[in-house]
């Protein structure tokens, strides 16, 4: 599917609904077009108090070539890796052909810092919300790379000062399967 020509076609509704995680990517670009929207989206996600603690880093070819070795390595520490094993993470972590990290604005208050998590909860569904209106699928992944220092020097980011809290992973899919959710009466209740 070629996302340029188009801009966001579904309700809100649907593309709620049309938002799931994909695994696997189709070696296809995402039209740049998409992905500002997605970050417009991202950025008019609500936020208490008006704190904006959301910060977004779109990583290159650059980046990505040292992200894919820097997840080679990781694995690699944790076990020894066959050459087929390494391939693999690399392939992984290079086949979505865009690749944004949401960062956090550090907060010393427990408190804030929970609201603010939150509202970039919110930012980051509404960037996956608005690519899903354009039949772009992602993957929000909070692997052990997005913990690792060498992750936020790539980065350029002082930790002290930021949290990744999550790679966001876009490109087009095949639908995934099906999953069973919960009934509405298993999750909501009232109270008179």
């Amino acid at each position: 599917m070629n996302t340029s020509d188009h801009a966001p076609s579904l309700t809100a509704y649907e593309s709620i609904i049309a938002r799931r995680t994909a695994h696997a990517y189709r070696d296809l670009p995402v039209d740049h077009r998409s992905m500002e929207r997605a970050l417009h989206a991202a950025n008019h996600a609500p936020s208490h108090k008006l704190t904006f603690p959301w910060r977004f880093i779109r990583v290159g070819p650059q980046g990505r070539a040292a992200t894919a070795q820097l997840a080679v390595r990781i694995k690699a520490e944790q076990r020894p890796l066959s050459e087929a094993d390494a391939k693999r993470v690399h392939d992984k972590t290079m086949a979505p052909p865009e690749l944004v990290v949401a960062c956090q604005i550090r907060n010393a208050d427990p408190f804030r810092s929970r609201e603010d998590y939150a509202a970039c909860c919110c930012a980051i569904q509404n960037f996956f919300v608005s690519l899903a209106g354009e039949g772009i699928s992602g993957k929000w992944s909070t692997g052990g790379i997005t913990r690792d220092l060498r992750m936020y020097g790539l980065l350029g980011l002082d930790p002290g000062a930021f949290e990744v809290i999550g790679f966001l992973w876009a490109g087009v899919a095949d639908p995934p399967a099906p999953i069973a959710r919960p009934p509405l009466d298993a999750v909501v209740r009232s109270v008179p």
